[in-house]
């Protein structure tokens, strides 16, 4: 996986959780979620509404002005 390269793509915005993240688009789910630190198999994510099975992160392209919400998993007891 490789990191994401603005010089590659043109930069556009997608709204995560509430917040506006300037991103270059299209882009790969899981490759957002590890571009914020995040673990694709610590989260749930919802992608214009519809709930995404792990197995789809890497093959869901996000695009502007595409809204995630995102859920980290905490295992407790």
């Amino acid at each position: 996986m490789r990191p994401i390269s603005t010089s590659e793509r043109p930069v556009d915005h997608i709204i995560a959780n509430g917040t506006r993240v300037e991103i270059p688009l299209p882009c790969a789910l899981e490759d957002f979620l590890v571009s914020q630190k995040l673990l694709p198999r610590s989260v749930v994510v919802e992608h214009n509404g519809e709930a995404v099975a792990p197995s789809e992160f890497r093959r869901r392209q996000l695009n502007a002005g595409d809204r995630l919400e995102i859920v980290k998993i905490v295992a407790g007891g």
